[in-house]
């Protein structure tokens, strides 16, 4: 083949990888845009908004907007959430760990059966449980309270039961069996062996967790009133209602809701990408 022939050859290639990656800066800038219009119109006062365009930089930065907002309720809905978030990420970890090793690792009459009925309710919506939740919550007397918030989601889901699942079946059998001979039992096996291994898959879930829980908006809605144990997303809902046309203090609390998550990401990235490439999910 003539060298004019390679570079025929090569040159598409090249317009098909240039065009690839056009395409992902363009993704990329519309995914990241909203947040920096975001977090741009939190630091500027109302007079700056209304008279600069939507992207420029302030001058001078205010702080106002955060202490505005935090004033009003919202630094203790995201200590709610926070602590909302924590029981919950722990509790679908703990719990979702032992029902998935239980169904990849043991053999018990039904398994296959249960399992796939099991994971079949991720076809219900989540709003055709709502109203026996509530009455049920309603029943006890624990509406407006904090095991209202948590109770509902704090048990393994079925995403995160298979997601492990999966995992573990992933893992050799021989390293099992070399715990057994070396006198390990089935508790062992799981926190010494199973969990180790499986600390990719474990971040990528808990992540996935907290993004679902901090950003839940229509069940604390429903379970909660008043400012008690109020969320970030009905705290924020609520500011927007008192604040009508104050971009400023809405932004402010909407960046205070994505900072925590957009850091949380940066900390898991590597482990993220990991349980991506192990486990071929796209």
């Amino acid at each position: 083949m003539s060298t004019e022939a390679r570079r025929r050859g090569r040159f598409p290639a090249r317009v098909r990888t240039v065009a690839v990656y056009l395409l992902l800066i363009a993704g990329a800038l519309l995914t990241v845009a909203p947040l920096v219009l975001s977090a741009l119109t939190a630091i500027k006062t109302p007079g700056q908004l209304a008279s600069g365009a939507p992207l420029a930089l302030p001058n001078p930065v205010t702080g106002e907007n955060f202490s505005t907002v935090l004033s009003q309720g919202l630094g203790r809905a995201v200590l709610v959430t926070a602590l909302m978030t924590a029981c919950i990420t722990g509790g679908q970890l703990i719990t979702s760990i032992l029902a998935a090793y239980a169904f990849a690792r043991t053999e018990f009459p039904g398994r296959e059966a249960l399992f796939w009925v099991y994971l079949g309710t991720m076809m219900v919506p989540s709003m055709v449980t709502l109203i026996p939740l509530y009455l049920m919550f309603a029943k006890l007397g624990w509406l407006n309270t904090f095991w209202a918030l948590i109770l509902p989601f704090i048990f393994a889901s079925p995403y995160a039961i298979f997601l492990l699942r999966q995992y573990f079946q992933s893992i050799p059998e021989e390293l099992l069996g070399a715990a057994r001979i070396d006198g390990a039992n089935t508790l062992d096996i799981l926190v010494h062996v199973m969990v180790p291994m499986s600390r990719p898959i474990l971040a990528t879930l808990a992540l996935i967790t907290v993004v679902t829980q901090w950003n839940n908006f229509m069940w604390p809605l429903v379970a909660s009133s008043g400012h008690t144990w109020q969320v970030l997303t009905v705290s924020t809902a609520n500011l927007q209602t008192q604040y009508n046309a104050q971009w400023t203090l809405v932004m402010a609390a909407t960046t205070l809701a994505i900072v925590p998550l957009v850091l949380l990401f940066l900390i898991f990235q590597r482990q993220v990408l990991r349980s991506i490439a192990w486990t071929g999910l796209k």
